[in-house]
């Protein structure tokens, strides 16, 4: 069956895309969940009082608790970091498929710093 499962076939990489898409998704909600940890931290850190039952098993278990907060702020898209990303990487990639795709040279960004050359 020659041409059964040929690459021209508009479904044939939908599971390319989709795999793809799952991949950004995963990537943009830990860098959100990331970004999310550092902010309760630096929360964190200000204390503006005294714990009174404070120890190192309470700061451990409420770093825990924070890391856990974070994932899912992250998850549930709570900031919206995450759908800014996905954005700006489909932005992206769609410009990398026109160049390979169409044969393009990629034009030089204006904020590069040409390093050996003029400015």
């Amino acid at each position: 069956m020659i041409g059964a499962t040929s690459a021209t076939t508009p479904g044939a990489t939908a599971p390319a895309t989709d795999s793809r898409e799952a991949a950004l998704r995963q990537a943009a909600e830990a860098f959100e969940a990331v970004f999310l940890r550092q902010l309760i931290g630096s929360m964190r850190q200000a204390k503006l009082a005294d714990d009174v039952f404070g120890s190192q098993a309470t700061e451990q278990f409420r770093d825990i608790a924070d890391s856990k907060l974070a994932d899912n702020m992250a998850q549930q898209g709570s900031f919206g970091i995450a759908d800014l990303l996905l954005q700006q990487m489909r932005a992206v990639i769609r410009r990398v498929d026109n160049v390979v795709g169409g044969g393009e040279t990629p034009a030089t960004p204006a904020h590069t710093n040409n390093v050996g050359g003029t400015a």
